[in-house]
């Protein structure tokens, strides 16, 4: 087998300590072959040219001083940037190879036709800076990379043409930007056997949320054809989320997300061996599916994990499936420099009025900007962008550096989490909404408008200029307490923006506020679809649950992964879901519900809550709840996630939920199960014994009990006023069921927003010995300072509650 040269460097010669010597990728490529294969880690075989050859082959060519002394006119603003830069790559493709050089690469491309048995293999002739990927520094394709190179003579040129791309503008204004002396910057080339993703499929992923920082999740884009589509943007890729601490348990199936994406056309070698790439149409069976099976997903991510770990920190990785052979491959892996920086403070934004909604993509980042659009189609026009506009075009490449660094928020077409768009806006610091369909098409030039990235997964675009409010928060300054402060969570695409603070896990979830906007189908009308009379619903439902064997699988598929969102977010901690609480009138308003619902004079006290679990009217359809719960615990492995019975009038109806909920294999006290009932009605109350031996725990719902206390409606402002959870006779309900409940050996808590408004409702609920409050994550930090004062005035009760046998939510 040959041996590496001072100037070829065989991928399992080399470590992540050569980065001096072959830059970063190409070290990174030459850590993984040569420490990570016995741990699973695919990587397709090739070599490196060393900085060395780079730097003689200037000298050889005479062109060092003529470059120095460009860069000095170019510092002087004597020459123009674009200039500079054609100079310099005219000269570089002009230039010969010294022979050594020459032979190397050629040996080496001979080696690699050996070792894979293939006469003039294709390969991809990757560029690797000296001082690129570093951890601090690290934008997307600064040098250019050729794919299907196939020939000696078409390698030597492609290695030339890598050469020249370290002098692209675009390259050449990265490293003005990073401080690195253009002098000192040396280029590696690495040669690596091609696979044929192009009959395959390829894509990125990150080790890490790239837009929380959610460290607990691995992010995959996949895409039809050669990789460059989903790093350049070009498509819109599907998009798998994966929970990295359920990977290694057999049998589980952890995945959190998958999202189809349109997959609009992908990037194939040339007809002939050595030809150019070529883009051509995806067909439609290509876009109606997914890259990737289940399978394949936790092999990716676990394969992330294995290289994180190598790592020590977050990494971004590209990746491709040969589609002759079948294994995924990795070919780069760099550091992730932007989110995996620790935790620090955190600006929190919230949208406040603003105007109608114009287009919505994929969001990156979590900030608010308003502007004026600048719509751009090409790097060719950006002369005429206009400082702090919102930039709008079809999708980016690294030309476009220079006028993203000039963008108040940027907007694309096309693209997902890892394209180019995406990774340089977050370097940048910049709202970007990419993948939004059609932005060049609906906003026009000087148009006003709010590009939104803090509600969440999803993006949106406001006519006009929207308010909003910035609030930094330090979780460093958050307070112990003894009593729980938990969060209420219920939109799934916003989950992993709470990640960072100190919760002690979920303390209500919303079911239906999952079902309303993930799910969207009344789930009769897929258990009784047949029944249907309308046919433009019936041909909606056909279309969104396109793909399930089965109708009511889409309910439990959907329902299951976004209650996941929440149940990672807070992962071993408890995640306390509450079963579905629509009102009859909320129920009609999902796709096909208007045909199953009662019309009810007042729906806030009629068929809601556990009434409907056991009932005939409804209990197929929380049948399929029971599943998805079950598909979170058992498939999933979401065993923190516990549930919650709402509006549940009496110890009879507590009995029949229960059976219900046993039938469709959710047993108290089995595999952990725990089961909690929500006190919201007097008779929670007053038969607390009754109900707590039944449930788990309670949750105080102190809106609805304030309600049926008083015989106050809450929507109601004439009555706004007399709406007040001190109330006395409110306070003694929530003080006697916090009692009854500890000496039944149960814990309570409560869900609700006055804790965080009121300073002395808090210190009403630590004076009774509430076990934990549940608030929305924006009020978090002010309940947690609220309970902590609280606690300190009342003085220390922790040897008291040792005693009491009843602990608290863990």
């Amino acid at each position: 087998m040959a041996r590496s040269s001072p100037l070829v460097i065989w991928f399992e010669d080399l470590s992540r300590k050569d980065v001096p010597t072959v830059g970063g990728k190409n070290a990174s490529l030459g850590e993984m072959v040569a420490r990570l294969s016995g741990a699973g880690i695919r990587v397709p075989p090739g070599f490196a040219t060393s900085a060395d050859m780079f730097r003689n082959f200037l000298a050889f060519n005479g062109l060092r001083e003529p470059m120095n002394e460009i860069f000095t006119r170019l510092d002087r603003d004597e020459i123009s940037l674009a200039g500079a830069g054609q100079t310099i790559r005219a000269a570089i493709l002009a230039a010969d190879w010294p022979e050594d050089a020459r032979q190397a690469i050629l040996a080496g491309y001979r080696e690699l036709a050996r070792r894979t048995g293939v006469t003039n293999p294709p390969v991809a002739v990757r560029s690797s800076a000296t001082a690129e990927d570093l951890p601090d520094a690290s934008f997307a394709g600064q040098q250019e990379t050729f794919l299907n190179i196939c020939g000696e003579a078409a390698l030597l040129d492609a290695c030339r043409r890598c050469y020249a791309s370290l002098y692209t503008d675009r390259a050449i204004t990265y490293r003005s930007l990073k401080g690195f002396e253009h002098g000192k910057v040396a280029l590696s080339v690495g040669v690596q056997h091609m696979v044929r993703s192009d009959i395959g499929g390829a894509g990125v992923m990150f080790s890490i949320d790239t837009e929380s920082g959610f460290d607990k999740v691995v992010l995959i884009n996949a895409a039809w054809g050669l990789g460059e589509t989903v790093v350049q943007g070009t498509v819109s890729p599907d998009e798998y989320q994966v929970f990295k601490p359920l990977l290694d348990q057999p049998g589980l199936v952890p995945i959190l997300e998958k999202k189809m994406g349109a997959k609009e056309h992908k990037l194939v070698h040339g007809e002939e061996p050595g030809e150019a790439t070529r883009d051509v149409p995806t067909s439609g069976a290509e876009r109606g599916r997914l890259v990737l099976s289940d399978e394949e997903i936790l092999d990716l991510a676990r394969q992330a994990c294995v290289i994180e770990r190598h790592y020590g920190r977050a990494m971004d990785i590209e990746w491709a499936r040969d589609g002759e052979t079948g294994p995924i491959f990795i070919v780069q892996a760099r550091p992730e420099t932007v989110r995996s920086g620790g935790k620090g403070t955190f600006l929190s934004y919230r949208i406040g009025q603003h105007g109608r909604e114009l287009l919505r993509g994929l969001s990156i980042g979590e900030s608010v900007v308003s502007g004026a659009v600048c719509s751009i189609a090409s790097p060719q026009d950006i002369d005429r962008f206009v400082d702090g506009s919102i930039l709008v075009t079809s999708n980016t490449d690294p030309d476009w550096v220079p006028v993203m660094k000039r963008a108040a928020a940027i907007v694309t077409d096309h693209g997902g989490r890892t394209s180019h768009a995406a990774i340089v806006s977050r370097e940048l610091g910049l709202p970007a909404i990419v993948g939004a369909g059609n932005a060049t098409g609906l906003l026009r030039d000087g148009q006003q408008i709010t590009v939104s990235c803090a509600e969440g997964q999803e993006g949106i675009v406001y006519e006009g200029t929207a308010a909003f409010t910035v609030e930094e928060l330090d979780p460093a300054a958050v307070p112990a307490t003894r009593t729980h402060v938990m969060l209420n969570l219920a939109d799934p695409a916003a989950a992993f923006r709470w990640w960072w603070l100190p919760s002690d896990g979920v303390g209500l979830a919303r079911m239906e506020f999952v079902v309303s906007n993930a799910v969207r189908i009344h789930p009769l009308a897929l258990t009784r679809f047949d029944a249907l009379q309308d046919p433009a619903v019936k041909a909606e439902i056909e279309s969104l649950t396109q793909g399930y064997a089965k109708r009511e699988d889409y309910f439990v598929d959907r329902l299951a992964r976004g209650l996941s969102r929440i149940a990672a977010v807070v992962h071993p901690r408890p995640a306390i879901i509450r079963m579905s609480d629509f009102k009859t009138n909320e129920y009609a308003g999902l796709l096909g519900g208007a045909q199953f619902e009662p019309a009810e004079e007042n729906p806030m006290i009629g068929f809601r809550g556990a009434s409907r679990y056991y009932s005939d009217r409804y209990r197929d359809g929380f049948l399929l709840e029971c599943r998805a719960i079950r598909r979170l615990r058992e498939t999933m492995g979401f065993r923190n996630v516990l549930v919650m019975v709402p509006f549940c009038r009496t110890p009879k109806e507590a009995d029949q939920v229960l059976a219900a909920m046993a039938e469709a294999g959710l047993v108290r006290g089995q595999d952990g199960l725990e089961i909690y009932v929500m006190c919201e009605i007097p008779s929670n109350v007053i038969l607390a014994e009754e109900f707590a031996r039944r449930f788990d725990g309670f949750s105080i719902g102190s809106n609805d009990l304030t309600q049926l206390t008083l015989g106050v409606d809450r929507d109601s402002a004439e009555l706004a006023a007399l709406f007040d959870e001190r109330d006395p006779a409110v306070q003694w309900m929530i003080e006697t069921v916090i009692a009854r409940a500890h000496q039944a050996g149960r814990k309570v808590g409560l869900c609700g927003q006055a804790p965080s408004s009121d300073p002395a409702f808090a210190r009403l609920l630590v004076q009774a010995e509430i076990d934990s409050i549940s608030v929305t994550p924006d009020s978090f930090l002010a309940v947690k300072a609220h309970v902590a004062a609280a606690e300190r005035e009342i003085g220390s009760r922790a040897s008291g509650k040792a005693g009491s046998g009843t602990g608290k939510v863990t």
